[in-house]
């Protein structure tokens, strides 16, 4: 089923690795974050699926497996770190190296039984930690929008990235089920 919605999105930068604000205190010891290091498209698309259910995430939905091999191998383009609680995946976060010393987050998010628990934020912080240790990094950057989880912008923006900018648009938005059957 779709909607048509109005929709506005963020785009948030940092220029330098000082802009990063160091999170709270972590959230536990039972809680980590490791590298997804084997490409996997099975596990990349359930964290896609399961965080971005209740965000209207479907851009990917439709990918073949075929598909998610190819994304997921470019050398040292994409890497996926993995929150778990007590062995639990409990969120992600992609980074994209695009060239030129950009790094993008692609994805951040947490499975809904996870928010609300400092994860986020912890999460986010280590993200933005390794995009800048990347070789060559001159900018880290990210997009929100209305439609992504009600702390997203105040998380980014506690985190040091300053929006650079800002559209409201008209968008067809279909709500979705996590299901992680790939096409």
């Amino acid at each position: 089923m779709s909607d048509t919605v109005t929709v506005t999105t963020w785009s948030l930068e940092q220029t330098s690795p000082n802009d990063l604000v160091p999170s709270a205190n972590p959230p536990g010891p039972d809680v980590w974050i490791e590298r997804a290091e084997v490409p996997s498209p099975e596990f990349s698309r359930f964290l896609y699926a399961s965080v971005g259910a209740d965000c209207a995430w479907t851009d990917r939905l439709a990918w073949t497996r075929e598909q998610w091999v190819t994304y997921l191998s470019r050398p040292g383009a994409v890497e996926t770190w993995v929150a778990y609680d007590r062995g639990t995946p409990a969120g992600y976060i992609e980074l994209e190296a695009q060239g030129e010393g950009q790094v993008e987050i692609v994805y951040f998010g947490l499975l809904p039984a996870f928010r609300g628990r400092r994860i986020g934020g912890h999460l986010l912080m280590h993200g933005i930690w390794r995009a800048w240790e990347l070789p060559g990094t001159k900018r880290v950057w990210v997009h929100t929008c209305s439609l992504d989880g009600p702390h997203a912008l105040a998380n980014y923006e506690k985190r040091g990235f300053r929006v650079f900018d800002v559209r409201t648009e008209d968008e067809k938005v279909t709500r979705t089920t996590p299901s992680h059957h790939m096409g």
